[in-house]
């Protein structure tokens, strides 16, 4: 029986999870950080670290209560060493390789996309190697093709914002607020996607993305509209274009160029298995479009669940069974990255 106890601080969320066999969740805590940094408008890196230093050994004490078990009952401790932010990731590596060393347990470090992919893995159905994995979140928005565990090729990545980033910024500069995704896919639902032409950066020649045109045009869109938006003034505007409208045409952007790149990565690589995930892979709009497009391209598409789309140490730990079982333990010397590729 192999349990790992998962931990991840990569961002602004402290995480820990009791996995079983890769698979099996036992237990899955996440402290998040919202409240703190809404006021801001963004993530504050001083203030994730110092939070993380207050909540991780709370959260790690819930998920190993919830699960019922000891530090000694672990199989191994996985922790996510990068990417992300280097004050947050050093709250966590530092407190796992503390553990590790107090009670003698493999350290196992895992690449935070490589457990957004796994977290896959952690419910039914589960594909079969080969796939496409389409990782879309606030810091990254990748796009790879999977052999096996530990086989992974990098199709095409951001080449500026990631969805999410263009997500945050865009909710912000309309008066929304932070986090900007679930707002924006809140007020789209009640918006015509095809108000407003907002431009498509299909960059045909690679399977890279890039999504700061089309947070330039939507900036020059409320410029020239003279636009002053806030939750509370959603009255028609320029053009009977309502916030809802504008909303709705930047998440009808995003999503077709995310829904299509994948379309022809299928086609090129000849794998009719799609993985979407990351914390975007939440949004309701971007899970409906791109199951369409599977049935369309008789493609299998797996979507884990809103929660293991977001950051969480369940997938972590699962991406940490498969690096025990392969004998990939690290030493105690390890060190976080900020940019860690795949």
């Amino acid at each position: 029986m192999n349990i790992i106890l998962g931990i991840d601080t990569s961002c602004d969320d402290t995480a820990a999870a009791v996995v079983e066999g890769g698979t099996k969740v036992i237990s899955n805590i996440v402290s998040t950080q919202t409240e703190i940094h809404t006021k801001y408008g963004g993530i504050v890196p001083e203030l994730a670290c110092r939070r993380h230093i207050e909540m991780i050994w709370p959260v790690v004490n819930e998920a190993l209560s919830v699960a019922g078990i000891q530090l000694d009952d672990l199989s191994g401790l996985a922790v996510c060493n990068g990417p992300g932010l280097i004050g947050s990731l050093l709250i966590g590596c530092s407190f796992a390789k503390a553990i590790c060393y107090s009670r003698n347990v493999p350290l196992l470090a895992v690449n935070h996309l490589e457990g957004h992919i796994f977290s896959v893995f952690l419910e039914e159905p589960k594909p079969s190697f080969p796939f496409l994995a389409l990782i879309v979140s606030g810091g990254h928005t990748c796009l790879y093709r999977v052999d096996d565990f530990g086989a992974y090729r990098e199709l095409g990545r951001t080449r500026d914002d990631a969805a999410g980033e263009a997500y945050d910024k865009v909710s912000k500069l309309l008066g929304l607020g932070y986090p900007g995704g679930p707002l924006i896919e809140k007020i789209a639902q009640k918006g015509n996607r095809s108000a407003i032409e907002f431009p498509r950066a299909y960059l045909q020649e690679s399977f890279d993305f890039s999504f700061s045109g089309l947070k330039t045009a939507v900036l020059n869109f409320v410029k020239r509209n003279e636009l002053s938006l806030t939750l509370k003034d959603t009255s028609r505007i320029a053009h009977h274009t309502s916030l809802n409208d504008v909303a709705a045409s930047f998440q009808a952007s995003v999503i077709d160029v995310l829904v299509r790149k994948t379309e022809w990565a299928i086609e090129k690589e000849g794998i009719r298995r799609v993985v979407l995930t990351g914390g975007v892979a939440a949004n309701r709009e971007l899970r409906k479009r791109m199951k369409e497009m599977g049935h369309e391209q008789e493609a299998e598409v797996f979507i884990p669940s809103p929660f293991f789309c977001t950051d969480n140490a369940a997938m972590i730990a699962s991406a940490g069974y498969c690096h025990l079982n392969a004998g990939n333990i690290a030493g105690l010397d390890l060190n976080p990255k900020a940019y860690m590729p795949l």
